[in-house]
């Protein structure tokens, strides 16, 4: 996966949103919260939230480090592109994802689920599709 296929995934899932971070960082959150983080120079580095129950046999592989400045034994930085298949790919992405979403409150998880369910009105109201 290259960095526009991972762009377009990422802004694919619900309430995602992107910007960069650090003047060389490529972003991508949900309610306010980084789920991935990639650099924006090759060659691609790509940081992602684990269980923590995965992480040590993920970080045996040379390909996948322990992400500096990230939570010990939660983010793993993969550090060459090639290490998953695109399918690989797209699940330890939407794994981050749901992980993090996870951690958010309970009334920012409620919008994101009522902005996927409707629209929600600038009154904060949700209209039904």
């Amino acid at each position: 996966m290259n960095i526009e296929e991972l762009r377009e995934f990422c802004l694919r899932l619900p309430a995602v949103t992107e910007d960069i971070k650090w003047e060389e960082h490529l972003a991508f959150s949900v309610g306010g919260k980084i789920f991935c983080l990639t650099n924006l120079d090759p060659p691609l580095k790509v940081v992602l939230k684990v269980p923590e129950d995965q992480f040590d046999d993920l970080t045996e592989s040379d390909e996948i480090i322990q992400a500096s400045h990230f939570a010990h034994r939660q983010w793993m930085a993969v550090t060459d592109e090639s290490r998953f298949s695109r399918g690989e790919w797209e699940q330890y992405i939407i794994q981050s994802y749901t992980l993090v979403k996870s951690k958010l409150t309970k009334k920012v998880r409620e919008g994101i689920e009522n902005r996927q369910a409707g629209k929600v009105t600038e009154n904060n109201h949700v209209e039904e599709k």
